[in-house]
């Protein structure tokens, strides 16, 4: 688990395929002073297992679905990423829970500068429009935001400066793509709101659960 609070801006050293398999090296001088081999890290907002650590480059392994459905597979050579290493227990909890389970790929449709407050406008595929709501939290690259104004396929964040030099966004033209992860607490309601469509959260439904 994480909590969308980037710890370092990495950099794509590599991005090769090996049959169904890609490995993704990335530069890191902050979070690879604290990692162990076997350690979940966030890449722009995707939890990837820290397969090697040698000298300050970070090693991973992932397989063609995730690279796929998570838009890491178009990384290449210097891209800058986001990472984050996951949450210990005590830690502070400073933006909101992200699990790093990308829900999908979306796209930037416009960037403004309003006087050096930045407005992001980003597209998704419609179906997911429930999952969000205005002032409600967001993880766009693994980067927890609030979202300012919420549309049926879209949705704006108001990001400040610090945010942008701190993070990918800074490097963020129209029509990049962008891993999303919707807010779990949301996910959790529309499931609920889904059962009880069916016949609600029954006695049954308990005993399968396990209650």
């Amino acid at each position: 688990m994480f909590t969308g609070l980037i710890r370092e801006l990495g950099s794509v050293r590599s991005f090769t395929r090996s049959g169904n398999v890609y490995r993704i090296e990335v530069d890191s001088a902050v979070v690879s002073k604290d990692v162990n081999i076997g350690d979940s890290i966030a890449v722009n907002g995707a939890c990837l297992t820290l397969v090697e650590n040698k000298r300050g480059i970070l090693g991973f392994d992932v397989m063609e679905e995730t690279a796929r459905r998570t838009g890491l597979v178009s990384l290449r050579s210097g891209d800058k990423v986001n990472l984050e290493d996951s949450l210990k227990a005590g830690g502070p909890l400073g933006g909101h829970f992200v699990l790093g389970h990308v829900d999908c790929v979306g796209a930037v449709k416009k960037i403004e500068n309003r006087g050096g407050e930045y407005i992001i406008e980003i597209g998704f595929p419609a179906e997911f429009s429930h999952l969000v709501v205005e002032k409600g939290s967001v993880a766009l690259d693994g980067i927890s935001l609030t979202v300012g104004e919420a549309g049926r396929g879209s949705l704006k964040v108001y990001i400040i400066p610090h945010t942008l030099s701190m993070t990918n966004l800074g490097a963020k033209r129209e029509r990049d793509k962008v891993n999303i992860e919707f807010d779990i607490i949301g996910k959790y309601l529309a499931r609920f709101r889904d059962l009880d469509k069916k016949g609600g959260v029954t006695e049954s439904f308990l005993k399968q659960m396990g209650f």
